[in-house]
């Protein structure tokens, strides 16, 4: 396959996870041009792995995380200023569907979710994207299922 099929076939499929994960569009967009970038360059390499689009994720997420991290580090050196976070306080007039429950989990929930059962990476992959032990990504994502099931029961409610 060259990098052209692989990037027609996989770059919408790669900004609808990443959005999911951040949540901006355009930010997906950004992460997903950039791991694509840095396929094309290592392509060679790259499509000789089992999955090419694992790895187009790692790096989408491994960006994703380090702007995360940037983020609060800038918001930590603003006395009074804290890291932004959605207000979720607001009455809900409808159900919440996955996307707004997806939204009211951390970054960390959020990411292992999408990476778990939007790009279908296994446990021990999305443990080293996310420089974690597997167990620690099982542990989170049986956080954000308990999180996401509640709030879309509360949703189903309303």
């Amino acid at each position: 396959m060259t990098f052209e099929e692989f990037f027609r076939e996989r770059y919408g499929e790669v900004v609808r996870s990443m959005r999911l994960m951040v949540g901006d569009h355009a930010r997906a967009e950004e992460l997903t041009q950039e791991a694509f970038a840095r396929a094309c360059r290592h392509w060679r390499r790259v499509r000789t792995l089992d999955r090419p689009v694992a790895w187009v994720y790692v790096v989408a997420t491994n960006e994703a995380r380090r702007g995360w991290r940037r983020e609060q580090r800038e918001a930590s050196m603003v006395p009074g200023r804290e890291a932004a976070v959605d207000d979720t306080t607001g009455p809900i007039a409808t159900a919440l569907d996955v996307r707004a429950a997806l939204a009211l989990l951390t970054d960390r929930q959020r990411a292992a979710v999408v990476l778990r059962y939007v790009a279908d990476l296994p446990v021990a992959e999305i443990a080293e994207v996310m420089g974690c032990a597997p167990g620690t990504v099982k542990a989170t994502l049986h956080q954000a299922r308990a999180h996401m099931r509640v709030e879309l029961e509360a949703g189903d409610e309303g």
